[in-house]
């Protein structure tokens, strides 16, 4: 499970590397570069010239799994979490702080993109044996939990994705059908399916009332509605928005027929606020949309994944993020023999292009960022450029240019992918998340 998380505020905003020429080894020095740009500039450092040196890197990582991992920075501590600890660092330093190891040898399955309150949610269990059976918050300045409660867990066949969040002062999961593969009926009832927790104590907040014969796949939650995606009589595919204070339903809206019964990647749930949902697109060279949808379940726009800006690279989470009411996408068309990759703002309240700028010929997209009104980009400079980097960063409202830099990196040497993105004053970091490379890269500018 690849998952992305961010600080108590920003919204989540997973990150991939676009496929082509084998993109998905060159994450982990690229936005280290793209952060550690966007904090230079917030301190008013000059973006000419400037090269990255390694502060401090923790050890390669010999055996990670592809479920229960996240990375969260809180104040100035990095904290990590894979499938059987959660460990903490200082970020300046690298000296360990803490660690927190689940009871009786449990995994951890999974974790909630978002922090809050200085809290994540955990979900725990004997994987193999009985499923993932406990619901934990985990405090990130102490590394102790505060609380937990028992979860309804599924069979082999139950997805890691989004089983929890956090956000509005609550914490959310999702109980799973515990019978999913032998009967033709979901086995959750609606008042069980969606529950919901006060995020300080864990007193029970409500139970949602998901629609009978239906059960949530995925959950994310914002300050001011909470959002699940469906599974209804194992055919049909729904996005339902709830109360974050008393869990009541708002609306449903329907996603599309299931072509499988298990769930399978069809919808990725992107966003809570404002509510943006991929609809395939997941594997390079399927086509796909984005679906936002306003307060009342409408749909506000619909961006496919091809169209006059070229190819989105939706398979690629790194090239996708939600801020500020739009939707920018890392894309590349053709034009004559060369690749030609941009960067392309939507209005999510409209679905009209907002701006198109071209980014890079000859190379190819790493990853985008956007923070503080600024779009981040790094770009393959290309083969006669030894495989250095550019990077680009471009106004959010506008695209207008505002800064290039030679990064003065060779990703490729990485060989790694990255997993996310975490910025601490002058210091950025690479996150990885894959067997045999250094889960956490420090890195200072100079």
């Amino acid at each position: 499970m690849a998952t992305h998380t961010t600080d108590d505020t920003g919204p989540g905003r997973e990150r991939r590397l676009s496929g082509r020429q084998g993109r998905g080894f060159i994450r982990p020095l690229l936005s280290a570069a793209t952060a550690l740009l966007v904090a230079g500039f917030a301190t008013g450092c000059s973006a000419l010239g400037g090269s990255l040196r390694v502060v401090w890197e923790a050890p390669v990582d010999s055996s990670a799994r592809n479920y229960g991992n996240g990375a969260w920075l809180v104040g100035d501590t990095l904290v990590r979490s894979r499938y059987d600890a959660v460990t903490a660092f200082d970020a300046g330093t690298g000296k360990g702080r803490w660690e927190y190891a689940p009871p009786a040898q449990e995994h951890i399955c999974a974790v909630s993109r978002r922090t809050a309150d200085s809290v994540v949610l955990i979900v725990r269990g004997p994987v193999a044996d009985a499923g993932c059976t406990t619901v934990a918050a985990l405090d990130l300045t102490t590394g102790r939990e505060r609380w937990h409660t028992p979860r309804t867990a599924g069979d082999q066949a139950e997805t890691f994705t989004d089983m929890v969040a956090v956000g509005g002062r609550i914490g959310v999961l999702r109980d799973a059908d515990d019978r999913w593969a032998l009967d033709t009926r979901p086995a959750v009832s609606g008042t069980k399916a969606l529950r919901a927790f006060d995020l300080r104590t864990g007193a029970p907040r409500w139970t949602a009332a998901v629609p009978e014969g239906c059960v949530p796949e995925q959950v994310a939650a914002g300050e001011r509605q909470v959002v699940a995606v469906l599974a209804c009589a194992r055919t049909e595919l729904r996005l339902a928005a709830f109360d974050p204070a008393d869990g009541r339903q708002r609306w449903t809206a329907p996603l599309g027929g299931r072509t499988t019964p298990v769930p399978d990647g069809q919808v990725t749930l992107r966003s809570a606020e404002p509510a943006v949902v991929q609809t395939g697109g997941t594997t390079e060279g399927r086509p796909g949309a984005f679906l936002a949808f306003g307060t009342g379940g409408e749909v506000t726009a619909r961006i496919g994944t091809t169209g006059g800006y070229g190819t989105v690279q939706a398979h690629t989470p790194a090239l996708v993020a939600v801020a500020d009411g739009r939707l920018y996408l890392g894309a590349e068309s053709r034009e004559r023999e060369a690749y030609r990759d941009r960067v392309v703002a939507f209005d999510l309240t409209s679905g009209s292009q907002v701006w198109l700028e071209d980014v890079a010929v000859a190379g190819g997209l790493r990853a985008l960022d956007v923070t503080a009104g600024r779009v981040t980009v790094l770009a393959d400079r290309g083969p006669r450029h030894d495989g250095l980097d550019e990077l680009r960063v471009l106004d959010a409202a506008s695209g207008d240019e505002k800064e290039s830099i030679d990064a003065g990196l060779d990703v490729d040497r990485a060989q790694g992918e990255l997993a996310d993105l975490l910025v601490h004053e002058d210091l950025v970091v690479a996150v990885r998340q894959d067997s045999g490379m250094h889960p956490f890269s420090v890195y200072a500018r100079e």
